[in-house]
């Protein structure tokens, strides 16, 4: 019913409200008593709000809180002032705040307001023990109930009456609280911890005074071991010598402890599951020094120290000898002393073998006698060994054989591996290569095992090699080894003797050269597109000639050669690049070409013009032949005139100009010294188709006459005219 009833007056409010005219003038917060407060104090955050409306009454508004953009606390009021109490500030109050106020669809927001709480409630620790035996553990816990995580607890094991801090814990705990356990250690006494609580606060860590706990009081759980040393005093050489640790255990220990016996750091006694360690030996110098006995539980040590000094008896031998390196066949040898000269019982020996019970030793040295040699002197149960004495003993090395691993003749450039050994003498060897009498290489072997050197040699060469070793000889030679180097073929070269233009009928010489190369050599000349060799020479040098005493212009081309030898690849041989050979004719063959083509030119001119001549001369003939009369004309000495031949007419030509029908010779240049020609001119009258057949037309016809002799008979020439009528 209540509920009821504040709905309706809610609800009435709102629709006065919406009725009335409002406006917010301004919201602002205020903080009691101030922005900064310290831990624990209490903290108002007031929220002042005006607001003006035309209503009569206040209106009903909510006001918000909020930290850090989260709201934190709500209320709905009529009044100007709301507050948010916090009653106990802490850390994690410290923040940004604002206000809100809400008023139907209007809403304001004041600025935000920076809140710092200083400092950190004290931290609260708890033992789970208040006594505990060395060796056992303590759980101490330390919490802030105040505050919020994450928090960072720091935890300190002390001492008491001293400030030194034996062991200190970090963490950072997401709850309020942290346990941690510290073990008791043999130096503790009576403990004490103490913790200290720290809060992040924006960038900087805010931490609280460091709380003590209560006492905790430490038990032993065993003594620290003592020495007892027998026989005490005085400790001389050969005197029996005791050196027991003993030590006292609680009763309340339940795990064993173990007892050591240490001499500086090595251990010369051990004990379990009881309290005491013994060791016993007799004593010598070298037992003397420093000695430390461990009691050791679990993570419990502790250990006390003692010296232990031990009179020396007589001095340590010391063995005596002639050289350190002998040759083989020289005297090995060796005396043992000791200092004083006091009367004592010598032993001379190899390794473990002795070799003599005196204080002397001689012998005939031999490679086996070489290795470590030592010596002991005893006086009653004391005996000392001198030091090792290395002694080499170095036989003689044999004379080195040298060799080569090369199963056939070695190319230029091509590596070979020469050995040298010698089979006997002492290693180790020591092998000098000597290469063109200067050394080369040196290796060093630790048997008689061959010593195997690497070289490329590009020309004959002689090795040599020289072996030493310990032996006091000096140095052996082998013998020379000399080794025969093939070179391959290199750079070939074509060339022509003369010109690369040669003249027709001369000689031609191509030579075919390489650059280097070991004899015998192969030689082929090629010429371009031609698979086969033309000319093949396996010479003892580095060129080749083919020659050629008369060029023609079957010569002419492209020409490159090839050379291999030994050294060369069976699959390629090297070429040489292509030079080019033109063959060109002599000036005199060229005139003599030139005078043959004219002459048949001219021949061929000759031919043809006397072929037309006579076409042209029987063409003409034919209208003579038909317009002569049936008897022979007579010329006036009466001489028979004979008829034109096909010869004589092929000489001459017809003008056939209208008028004019004289006949005149075509070929006025002939040679009268060649032929003398005899002209007869004849009249021939033929009817003309124009004129009246009472009249007759006169034709003079020509005829040659060729003299056999032009000195027997002179030239003649007769000319009849006369017309068919006799007029």
């Amino acid at each position: 019913m209540l509920l009821a009833l504040g709905l309706t007056l809610v609800l009435y409010a709102s629709l006065q409200a919406e009725e009335n005219s409002f406006t917010i003038n301004s919201i602002h917060m205020e903080s009691l008593p101030s922005w900064e407060v310290m831990n624990g104090q209490q903290l108002t955050l007031e929220c002042l709000v005006d607001i003006s409306t035309t209503s009569k009454s206040r209106s009903q508004h909510r006001v918000l809180f909020y930290k850090d953009d989260a709201m934190v606390y709500n209320v709905t009021s009529r009044e100007h002032t709301e507050s948010y109490v916090i009653p106990q500030a802490r850390v994690f109050h410290s923040g940004k705040y604002k206000c809100t106020v809400m008023l139907n669809n209007k809403e304001k927001t004041t600025i935000e307001y920076e809140v710092k709480v200083h400092g950190v409630s004290k931290p609260k620790v708890t033992l789970d023990k208040k006594e505990v035996t060395e060796g056992g553990v303590v759980t101490v816990n330390c919490s802030l109930q105040e505050e919020k995580p994450p928090i960072f607890f720091k935890i300190e094991k002390l001492e008491v009456g001293t400030k030194f801090v034996k062991r200190r814990i970090d963490k950072t705990s997401n709850e309020n609280f942290v346990l941690m356990e510290f073990p008791i250690e043999a130096q503790d006494h009576v403990l004490v911890f103490r913790c200290q609580a720290g809060i992040l606060s924006g960038f900087k860590l805010q931490e609280s005074e460091p709380i003590r706990s209560e006492y905790v009081t430490v038990q032993e759980s065993f003594s620290t071991p003592k020495f007892e040393i027998k026989p005490p005093g005085m400790i001389i050489e050969g005197d029996q010598l005791h050196i027991r640790c003993i030590v006292q255990v609680t009763h309340l220990v339940q795990e064993f402890t173990e007892i050591i016996i240490q001499k500086d750091k090595a251990i010369v006694a051990t004990s379990k599951q009881s309290s005491e360690a013994v060791y016993s030996v007799m004593a010598m110098v070298e037992y003397s020094g420093h000695y430390t006995c461990k009691v050791e539980s679990n993570r419990i040590s502790k250990a006390s120290s003692i010296m232990v000094n031990i009179t020396e008896l007589f001095p340590k031998p010391k063995l005596e000898f002639s050289s350190s390196r002998l040759d083989q066949g020289e005297l090995l040898d060796l005396s043992c002393s000791v200092s004083g000269t006091p009367v004592a019982n010598f032993t001379i020996q190899k390794e473990e073998t002795v070799l003599s019970q005196y204080q002397n030793f001689s012998k005939i040295a031999e490679e086996s006698d070489s290795g470590e040699y030592s010596c002991t002197a005893g006086i009653g149960k004391v005996v000392k060994r001198s030091g090792l004495v290395p002694i080499q003993v170095c036989e003689m090395l044999s004379k080195p054989s040298i060799f080569h691993d090369a199963k056939s003749e070695i190319i230029k450039g091509h590596a070979i591996g020469i050995s040298c050994q010698s089979e006997n003498g002492t290693a180790p060897i020591t092998y000098h290569l000597m290469k063109a009498k200067s050394d080369f290489q040196t290796l060093e072997v630790t048997s008689n095992d061959p010593a195997t050197f690497t070289d490329k040699p590009t020309r004959d060469m002689e090795y040599q090699c020289r072996a030493d070793n310990c032996h006091s000889h000096p140095a052996v030679f082998s013998e020379i080894l000399r080794v025969r180097v093939i070179a391959p073929v290199d750079e070939v070269v074509i060339s022509i003797l003369s010109s690369n233009e040669v003249q027709s009928g001369s000689e031609m010489v191509l030579r075919c050269s390489v650059k280097e190369g070991t004899s015998p050599i192969t030689f082929q000349f090629y010429k371009e597109k031609e698979d086969r060799p033309f000319h093949q020479a396996v010479v003892n040098d580095t060129q080749a000639f083919w020659h050629n005493k008369q060029a023609s212009k079957k010569q002419e081309g492209q020409y490159y050669c090839t050379a291999s030898n030994r050294a060369s690849s069976m699959r390629t041989s090297p070429r040489s690049s292509t030079l080019a050979v033109r063959v060109f004719l002599a000036p005199w063959k060229k005139g003599l070409i030139a005078v043959v083509v004219i002459g048949v030119v001219i021949a061929t001119l000759i031919v043809a013009a006397k072929c037309y001549f006579l076409r042209k001369a029987k063409a003409k003939q034919k209208p003579v032949e038909m317009s002569r009369p049936a008897a022979p004309l007579l010329n006036s000495n009466s001489e028979k005139i004979s008829e034109p031949s096909v010869e004589a007419n092929s000489h001459y030509g017809y003008d056939d100009v209208s008028g004019n029908d004289a006949v005149k010779p075509i070929n006025q240049n002939k040679d009268p010294q060649n032929m003398d020609v005899e002209y007869t001119e004849v009249e021939v009258s033929s009817l003309e188709p124009h004129q009246a057949l009472g009249t007759r037309a006169t034709e003079t016809v020509y005829s040659e006459i060729r003299k056999v002799d032009p000195n027997l008979m002179e030239n003649r020439y007769s000319r009849t005219e006369g017309s068919l009528n006799g007029t």
